[in-house]
């Protein structure tokens, strides 16, 4: 018996590697931040001011997720509907 995963008719949009792209930087600089973030909270000594800029990856990360939403949107709104 196997098992066949389902296959979409759905063809990548323009934004979709935006998306992509913007979700791993933001993931990088949530784990930046909570790096740099717990020897504060441990009492450990600060990390260096580096650690504390690649922090700003997460921000820029969903910058990037976000124009990548609003190129599929306007991408999807320019292309016909086509009915089946």
């Amino acid at each position: 018996m196997t098992t066949e995963t389902p296959r979409t008719t759905e063809t990548p949009q323009s934004g979709d590697s935006l998306v992509r792209v913007g979700a791993i930087l933001f993931l990088i600089g949530a784990v930046a931040t909570v790096v740099t973030v717990a020897p504060l909270f441990l009492h450990l000594s600060r990390l260096p001011t580096a650690a504390y800029f690649v922090c700003m990856v997460m921000p820029l990360g969903f910058a990037v997720a976000l124009l990548g939403l609003l190129k599929s949107a306007r991408g999807q709104r320019r292309s016909p509907v086509r009915s089946s």
